[in-house]
Parts: structure tokens; sequence; C-alpha cells
């Protein structure tokens, strides 16, 4: 069968017709949406399963980073793909295993923030002005919301000593990158996500971010014991490394914040290796390396 997921640049027009596509192929595909973005682009995510054990995959909160959206799509289409033949990906007969589980994949938390990094500020609407004023249409350089707010340092987990950080680094305000916005949780994007891990008690959760195949597990004193044994099966599967962010990185993200709040695991991925934007080309190589890991993080 032909495959839907094929390398493309993924801005949020791409993104909602692959999703149309899977959903029309594999019926048992339902869409759950999560929110809206700034500029009232829909945040969608795809549920596969009816189980009580929940577990999130969510990707592209970083604008530069739309290569992890393809990923994700493409994960799903071969989990699709499994559950309508015999069930089998890697000889791992997914029928049984995914049984009390369903898995929840929200392919781009960033909307807005892509399409200004694919197609500059003369995608922002009403923020386009902003964004321009603030380098948006200099390529490679745009990895916020549209109104330069960084999604990965707007969650509440050390957020004030984060925005202590951003000003000593010279990030005064709304920007291409690493600005933490005005308060923890100031932009829809954020507030959708966190509000849904209130609203559902997933299992664990999966922030896909690109470049650098490593993969981060430990937030403060809330971290749980499983998740370095989680960490290190899932480096074993890929060839990443179990490692610690560094820097502005440290605080404020969406793996961190849900350590923080639910004592559960959480884990973000840097898939690929490279220069952000990761070309449509990597694709392939990028999901080989990676398949294994993100389909154990269904089962653990």
């Amino acid at each position: 069968m032909e495959r839907l997921i094929t390398p493309q640049p993924a801005d949020s027009g791409a993104v909602r017709g692959l999703i149309t596509a899977l959903r029309g192929r594999y019926p048992f595909l339902y869409a759950a949406p999560v929110g809206k973005s700034v500029l009232g682009r829909e945040i969608m995510g795809l549920v596969l399963g009816t189980g009580r054990e929940k577990i999130l995959y969510a990707a592209a909160f970083h604008s530069q980073e739309w290569l992890t959206s393809l990923v994700l799509l493409r994960l799903v289409e071969d989990l699709c793909a499994a559950l309508s033949g015999d069930g089998r990906i890697a000889d791992i007969p997914f029928h049984e295993a995914l049984c009390g589980r369903s898995l929840l994949f929200i392919p781009q938390v960033n909307p807005d923030g892509v399409d200004i990094a694919l197609h500059g500020s003369g995608s922002a609407g009403p923020c386009a002005r902003l964004v321009r004023d603030l380098g948006g249409n200099e390529p490679g350089r745009w990895q916020a919301n549209a109104r330069g707010v960084d999604l990965n340092h707007n969650f509440d987990a050390g957020w004030a000593s984060l925005r202590q950080a951003e000003i000593q680094s010279g990030i005064a305000g709304p920007g291409p990158r690493q600005y933490g916005g005005p308060a923890p949780e100031s932009e829809p994007e954020t507030r959708a996500l966190a509000d849904l891990c209130r609203r559902v008690a997933f299992r664990h959760v999966l922030a896909l971010h690109s470049q650098g195949e490593e993969i981060y597990w430990r937030y403060g004193s809330r971290t749980p014991a499983q998740s370095r044994m989680m960490a290190e099966v899932m480096a074993a599967a890929s060839g990443y490394a179990a490692a610690d962010p560094e820097g502005l990185a440290s605080h404020g993200g969406f793996k961190d914040w849900f350590i923080q709040e639910t004592g559960r695991p959480g884990f973000t991925i840097e898939l690929g290796r490279g220069v952000n934007p990761l070309p449509a080309s990597d694709l392939e190589p990028v999901y080989e390396k990676a398949q294994e890991m993100l389909l154990l993080a269904a089962l653990m």
C-alpha cells in the first residue's frame, strides 16, 4: 500500500491534510481537538486505542523542528497499518501489546510557528508586523509561536529561574527563540497541553524535538525511579544517549512540567543530527533509527 506520510515540508496545512488522509484510510483512528494556537489554528490530536492506560506523544513545539511532525505521523501510519493487518511491527504483536492502552498523538503543538518558519511573517496574520520586526523572515531562525514566545520555555517548571537566566543572556522580551513569555502558561498552546494533562492521567509523555540523538528523562526531585530504566531501554533501541539538557534548556519545558506536576515519567527526545531545520529528506533515516524506540515507548 502506498505510504501517506512522505518527505515534505510539514506546515500546518500539510499536517491537517495528512491527518485527514490517515483518518480516511484508518477509520478506527479518531481526532481529538486539543486547543487552538494564538492565530486560531487547530491543535489536533489523534487517538489510537480505547484502553485506560494512556500515553501521550507530542511534536513540533519549536518551529524549525517540523520534521518531528512527520516522524510522529509516520509512527501513527505504521501502527495503523499493522493493526489493520496481522498486528506485527518488528515482530512485536501490537494487537496484544496495546490491549488496555490508548495512545494520543499531537503532531504539531506550534502550528503558527511552523508556518512562520516555513513561509515567513506573511503567514502570521495580525502578528505579521511583530514577527517581521523580530526577524521572522530570516531563514532558520524562528522557533517561537506567533507572539515570539518559546513554548518549551513557557511551562511552569523552574520558570522564574529560567526567566532570570534568559535576562542574563540578553533575552529581555519576545523574540525568535528562548523567551519564556510574561508568565508561565501565558500562551494558548502551552495552556492547552497543560490542561490536557490535568484532565487525562497519562502514564507517561514523550516530547519530540530535534536534534542531537539524546533522551532527556530527569527533572527535579519528583523524577520517578523507573524513568532512568525507561530512558536506557529507549537509548539501547535507538543508539541515542540518555542525557541531561544544559543551560537555558534546563527548565520550563513540557517534560519538566509533567514530571514536576504528576511525578510520572516524561521524556524529551532529540531526533536526528545536523542543523535545524533538518531537511524533509531526513525523514526516512531519522525515522528508521528511532522507530523501535518510539514503539517501545508505547509498551513500557
